[in-house]
């Protein structure tokens, strides 16, 4: 009967900060501070105070945060999809791969001449602060959105650079020094695991993609839960043939995003509450892992505030700015992505890797990344808002869609076309009976605007912004798109 109450009391503790983590997320649309680093700081200050409750074992933590950033990069691939990802893969690619390697030298190379690291120690904490979160930036930004290539490029650049500093950070652990034989031996394992995690992603995405079309289940529940299993084996796979796991699921996502699928809007419903659940679990397990007592010795604090001060208002501004120099983006939009290069559970996790591996001196190094990630999620997280709102950046607002209209079919539609009405399309402003390009076999059956169902009638006038759901030949959809495009 012991055991009973002790794991109902379990139970309770783990229900109910769940609920709070939860909660804190309306609480940041408030006071603009992210809800990650609440949730981080909540779990670091109870195990200080609660008795009982002690850090989680090292192998636990990195197993937990590992699987909860699998969810998180399948979610954002699937979020991202293919159409998007291809209209900014070579700014993507620059920020995310060269912006990753260019940050972690110049990192380096601050943290041994201006802070005394030896060379080991300054790589392996410069490339634990390198990769970027920019989903903290939007959790911040409450219901608003940003619109153009920028946001796609802080999308794309999240998931992107979490695999590829991953993979340097665990070479690097591997080589156990700096050599010229060690150099080699980080670029071969480098090469090896982006390699192998893209091949996985690209073939095992396509293979995920027919197995959920052609492998009818029982249940309309069970369809999230072999998309989710499915993700895990991809990362199984690649991690088993000496490649980045990480890297695969990402792209598995992005194939996945575009493509229908039986009851693709409960797989990217569940993805999406899966992603919220792991990075709940993530910034809970780091927090608990967290020892404060060691944020406050000088020697990790005052490397950790240079080291934030330089890599966000001198490393990131021009290295990554010179990587998207060849890219068409407004002032703007430029200068909101260069700032919004905040770090999240990725560099503690990376760091995590240095505990575990008992680097000397391992107790520091980890310390100074988390000071780093601390400063970037409090300041730069809560200064997001007001520099989006200062540079006039382009936004939408995204408000909650709990209402849903649909019907459910046997067999999969060839005849549905979805569009938005663009501004300037031969559509926008005229009366459905008066489209003279729209063919005379299709048919409107749906229009939404402002998030509110119309009446489709012959003498509706269409707008700029309005859904519209055409049943019409699968070979009509280039003249369709004509007509609804600009």
């Amino acid at each position: 009967m012991a055991d009973t109450y002790s794991f109902a009391r379990l139970v309770l503790l783990v229900a109910a900060a769940g609920l709070l983590a939860l909660l804190s997320n309306r609480l940041t649309e408030r006071i603009r501070v992210p809800a990650p680093l609440l949730v981080l700081v909540a779990a670091s200050v109870a195990v200080a105070v609660v008795p009982g409750l002690h850090h989680p074992p090292e192998r636990l933590t990195e197993q937990l945060v590992t699987l909860a950033l699998v969810a998180i990069l399948f979610d954002g691939g699937l979020h991202l999809g293919w159409s998007r990802f291809r209209a900014a893969a070579g700014p993507v690619a620059a920020v995310g791969v060269l912006g990753t390697f260019l940050t972690a030298a110049a990192a380096a190379a601050f943290l041994h001449w201006a802070v005394g690291l030896d060379w080991f120690a300054a790589l392996l904490v410069a490339t634990a602060i390198s990769p970027t979160d920019p989903a903290v930036v939007f959790s911040v930004l409450g219901r608003r959105e940003v619109t153009g290539r920028s946001g796609t490029i802080l999308e794309g650049e999240s998931g992107a650079n979490d695999p590829v500093g991953i993979a340097l950070m665990a070479s690097l652990i591997a080589a156990g020094g700096v050599s010229t034989a060690a150099a080699s031996r980080v670029a071969g394992e480098f090469v090896l695991q982006m390699g192998v995690g893209a091949a996985v992603g690209i073939v095992g995405g396509r293979a995920l993609l027919w197995f959920l079309r052609a492998v009818p289940l029982p249940s309309e529940g069970l369809y999230p839960l072999r998309a989710a299993f499915g993700a895990l084996v991809l990362f199984g796979v690649a991690g088993l043939a000496h490649g980045s796991g990480f890297l695969a699921v990402f792209v598995a996502g992005i194939l996945l995003g575009d493509e229908r699928a039986p009851y693709k809007r409960e797989i990217e419903r569940f993805h999406s509450a899966l992603a919220s659940l792991g990075e709940i679990v993530a910034f809970v397990v780091l927090g608990l892992a967290l020892d404060l007592a060691v944020l406050t010795r000088a020697d990790v604090l005052v490397p950790g505030l240079a080291g934030f001060a330089v890599l966000t208002l001198l490393i990131r501004p021009v290295l990554v700015g010179l990587c998207l120099a060849p890219v068409r983006l407004t002032g703007r939009e430029r200068g909101f992505v260069l700032f919004a290069g905040l770090k999240g559970a990725v560099p503690i996790l990376l760091a995590g890797f240095v505990l575990a591996a008992h680097v000397p001196d391992a107790e520091r190094l980890y310390g100074i990344v988390v000071v780093v990630v601390l400063l970037s999620v409090l300041l730069q997280g809560g200064l997001v808002p007001t520099v989006a709102r200062l540079l006039r950046l382009p936004m939408r607002e995204v408000a909650p869609e709990p209402w849903a209209v649909g019907v459910r079919l046997r067999d999969e539609p060839d005849g549905v076309h979805r569009f938005t009405v663009a501004a300037g399309a031969p559509a926008a402003g005229h009366r459905i009976d008066e489209l003279d390009t729209l063919p005379d076999d299709a048919w409107i059956s749906l229009v939404v605007r402002a998030d509110r169902l119309l009446p489709v009638r012959g003498d509706s006038t269409l707008q700029a912004g309005d859904e519209v759901l055409v049943l019409a030949d699968p070979g009509l959809h280039a003249q369709l798109a004509a007509t609804f495009g600009s």
